[in-house]
């Protein structure tokens, strides 16, 4: 997977596009009708995960803080329906919660996660905070992960 990293401003037109028509599939077409657009991805880091064929299989973005949440906020967490089940999904957030630390050392990350993923984020390290809440006609729970200070180096 190749991996890029980079604010709004530096997404340019063709991964702007790609990266809103993967996320319309997958939150709009699958999931069900809400607006994907929220006003915050201007000010938030993506990350776009791209095969060796160049065609864009992931993408997560991460909301700074003082924005959605004090802590910075991993959502909008997303892979191809063809390219689920190969454990793309738990790269992606590895490389999201890795690029989080290098960026913000020591910090907590919090998510909004679909209840039924609980788990999956469980073992990436977070930890359920509250009671389910609906968002956008789906089961969400708030979560939180400690921070981590990691080197330079392996970014």
């Amino acid at each position: 997977m190749n991996w890029l990293w980079c604010r709004f401003a530096d997404l340019g037109v063709d991964n702007l596009y790609d990266a809103l028509a993967l996320r319309c599939r997958v939150f709009i077409l699958e999931q069900g009708p809400y607006l994907d657009p929220d006003g915050l991805d201007r000010q938030s880091w993506h990350l776009l995960g791209r095969d060796d064929a160049g065609t864009l299989q992931a993408y997560l973005r991460v909301v700074d803080p003082g924005l959605k949440y004090a802590e910075p906020s991993i959502g909008r967490v997303i892979t191809s329906a063809e390219s689920r089940g190969k454990g793309l999904g738990r790269r992606l957030m590895t490389e999201g919660v890795m690029r989080c630390c290098a960026v913000w050392p020591g910090r907590g990350i919090r998510i909004s996660a679909q209840a039924h993923l609980a788990r999956f984020y469980a073992d990436l390290g977070f930890e359920p905070v509250g009671e389910p809440y609906g968002e956008d006609n789906i089961p969400h729970l708030e979560m939180w992960r400690a921070g981590l200070q990691i080197n330079q180096e392996q970014t």
